[in-house]
C-alpha cells in the first residue's frame, strides 16, 4: 500500500521542518505533499532545500480545508493521511496506519495526540456520538488517514467551513456506511508551547476563537448531514446556553464586561440562524451521500503555484 502524507502549513517554518523530520524518520517510503499558503516566512525556501519532500503546493486561500482538499487531489497514494505542520508521527505511527487501512480493511483511522505542555504531557481518548442512529467517530484534522476510496466518496472536506471540517467530514463518513477507527497506535506528538506567528492555523482548526463561525459550523453541518430537526437545534441551543453561562461567569468575576457577553450572544444567535440557512442549502444542493456541494471535485484552481518532484525522479 503506497502511503502519501498531506501536511498543510501556513507561516510555522519551524515546526515544519520538525514535522518532516518525523516523517523522513518514521515513514521514509511515504509520499508527502506539503500545501503552503500563502506563508511569508520562507517556508517555500525551507522546503525547496530539502530532499524528502515529494510534491509542494503553494495557495492563496487561507481556509485550512482548501488547504487539506489541494494535498488530496496531488497525493498519490492507496492511502492519504493528513498530519498538522506542528505535530510529529511517533515510531509507531506509519506501520499502524498501513495495517489498519491495508489488512484490516478500514476506511479511516486515527489516534491520540500527545500534546507536551509545562506541566507534562497530555493526550486523547476516542470520541464519538450516535445521532439520528449513526455511530459517528471523530478525528483531529491533524492525525488522520483515509482509504482513496473512502475520501472520494464523500468528496473531500467542506470548504464553506472555516473550522469543524473535521468533524464534518466525520459525520459524512459515518453516513456513508465508512467506519473510522482508533488506534493508540497511530500517535503523533504536539508541543503546545509558543505558537507560531499566525498560531497552529495551518495545522488544526481552532474553533473557540471565534465564537460566531463555531456556531455557524455547528449549525451548518447538523443541517446539512442530518437537515433541520428538533434534535438539530436542541444541540445547538444547548452548546449555547453552557457558553452563555460560562461566559457569564466570567463576566461577574471581572474577566469580561456585560456589553461583551451580550455581543457575544448576538453573534451567536446571529451565525446559527446563517448555518442553518447554509446548511439547509448545502443539503438541496448535493443530496448525495457525500452532502458536499463544495468539495473536492468543485474546483481545481486551488493551487497558484506546483512543484513536483516526482517528475524530476522520473526523469
Amino acid at each position: 500500500m503506497k502511503l502519501s502524507v498531506v501536511v498543510p502549513t501556513l507561516n510555522g517554518r519551524e515546526r515544519l521542518a520538525s514535522s518532516l523530520d518525523a516523517l523522513a524518520a518514521h515513514a521514509p517510503d511515504a509520499e508527502v505533499v506539503v500545501v503552503n499558503g500563502p506563508s511569508a516566512d520562507g517556508t517555500t525556501g525551507m522546503v525547496q532545500a530539502r530532499d524528502d519532500v515529494d510534491v509542494l503546493l503553494e495557495v492563496s486561500d487561507r481556509t485550512l480545508n482548501v488547504a487539506r482538499n489541494a494535498g488530496i487531489a496531488a497525493a498519490s497514494g492507496d492511502a492519504i493521511a493528513l498530519v498538522g505542520h506542528d505535530t510529529a508521527v511517533e515510531p509507531s505511527w506509519a506501520d499502524a496506519v498501513r495495517k489498519r487501512l491495508g489488512d484490516d480493511e478500514s476506511a479511516a483511522v486515527t489516534g491520540p495526540i500527545h500534546r507536551s505542555v509545562r506541566a507534562g504531557m497530555t493526550t486523547e481518548s476516542e470520541e464519538s456520538r450516535t445521532i439520528d442512529g449513526v455511530e459517528v467517530t471523530y478525528f483531529d484534522g491533524t492525525n488522520v488517514a483515509f482509504t482513496r476510496e473512502a475520501i472520494e466518496a464523500v468528496d473531500g472536506f467542506d470548504e464553506y467551513l472555516r473550522t469543524g471540517g473535521a468533524r464534518d467530514c466525520a459525520h459524512r463518513l459515518a453516513n456513508a456506511g465508512y467506519e473510522v477507527s482508533w488506534r493508540s497506535s497511530v500517535c503523533v506528538s504536539k508541543h503546545d508551547g509558543e505558537e507560531d506567528e499566525n498560531g497552529s492555523n495551518g495545522a488544526a482548526e481552532t474553533e473557540n476563537r471565534d465564537w460566531g463561525w463555531k456556531y455557524r459550523a455547528l449549525a451548518y453541518r447538523l443541517v446539512k448531514n442530518y437537515g433541520p430537526r428538533p434534535g438539530v437545534f436542541r444541540r445547538t441551543g444547548r452548546d449555547a446556553v453552557k457558553d452563555a453561562a460560562g461566559t457569564a461567569y466570567r463576566v461577574l468575576r471581572g474577566e469580561g464586561t456585560p456589553s461583551e457577553w451580550m455581543g457575544s450572544g448576538k453573534q451567536v444567535v446571529t451565525n446559527t440562524i446563517v448555518g442553518c440557512k447554509d446548511g439547509l442549502v448545502a443539503r438541496l444542493r448535493d443530496r448525495t451521500e457525500s452532502r458536499n456541494p463544495r468539495g473536492l471535485s468543485s474546483r481545481a484552481d486551488r493551487v497558484v503555484e506546483r512543484y513536483d518532484w516526482r517528475e524530476r525522479e522520473k526523469e
